[in-house]
């Protein structure tokens, strides 16, 4: 599929999963994708990082779920900062482990997962909504129901795919891509290359092989298609351009690089700006 085809599936009021992990590996091209179309009133559940910054800037978020919104480099993310400091979105903040069950039970088609993370923190006392659970067992230990994360779709970005769906990540984590897709009703998957699937098992280990086929609806060939983020080992953070992005105001930034009328315009307009820096 092309990056506009994959979110035409995509519908305004869905709970959309995003994987990667603050400003590394993010399915920028699909983010990109999105925000060229009018879809809006979204559910975001993402470790967040520009995905989120840039679709909160565009005003599409309702809802977002998330334990944190940042761009590694840049601690807080400004453009997630500035719409939330004027109340454009409902946060429901969790812990890291939290988020993490809360995939897990959206995974299995549980309704829960019980989880010790968030007991004697501020995480219930600003989810008031949260529940707690007794163990049957003789332990009788009390823990924190985590709510299952279903999601109607998930866009993820890995290093290699087939045709078929089967994708494979060769940098140093996985960042949960494979949960996302596996709590969805449909996923997306982006690459950087798409490869015969006999190519991602001749020089990589099995246990690279993150994404399975049965959870994927789509597949992208997207190359470069996590910029500004990193994808090692094909490319690290863009450094100075997500500098650019943190400290340009949203309407001039997505006036020059996000007006264009598809991703090889955006692209095009990176180079053109790394020329004029030189």
């Amino acid at each position: 599929m092309s990056a506009d085809e994959a979110v035409g599936r995509l519908a305004s009021g869905m709970t959309l999963g995003i994987g990667g992990w603050g400003s590394r590996r993010k399915p920028m091209a699909l983010v990109r994708a999105l925000l060229r179309t009018e879809i809006t009133d979204l559910t975001v559940v993402s470790y967040g990082g520009p995905d989120v910054g840039m679709l909160a800037a565009a005003g599409r978020i309702r809802r977002l779920v998330a334990p944190f919104a940042t761009l590694d480099s840049i601690p807080l993310e400004p453009h997630f900062r500035a719409a939330r400091e004027r109340g454009a979105f409902e946060l429901t903040e969790l812990d890291e482990a939290m988020f993490m069950w809360g995939l897990h039970a959206a995974a299995n088609r549980l309704p829960f997962l019980p989880v010790r993370a968030a007991l004697g923190s501020d995480v219930l006392r600003v989810n008031p909504q949260l529940r707690t659970v007794t163990s049957p067992y003789e332990d009788g230990e009390e823990f924190v129901a985590a709510p299952a994360l279903r999601l109607d779709a998930a866009l993820v970005h890995v290093n290699r795919a087939d045709r078929l769906g089967n994708g494979q990540y060769l940098g140093p984590d996985p960042y949960f891509d494979d949960l996302f897709c596996e709590a969805a009703d449909a996923a997306y998957l982006s690459c950087e290359q798409v490869v015969e699937t006999a190519e991602l098992t001749k020089d990589a280990a099995p246990q690279t092989l993150l994404v399975s086929r049965h959870s994927v609806t789509g597949v992208v060939e997207a190359p470069n298609g996590a910029h500004f983020t990193s994808c090692a080992p094909d490319h690290g953070r863009d450094e100075a351009f997500q500098k650019l992005y943190a400290t340009t105001p949203w309407a001039e930034f997505a006036g020059r690089f996000l007006s264009g009328p598809g991703e090889h315009a955006y692209q095009s307009a990176v180079r053109a700006w790394h020329e004029e820096q030189k």
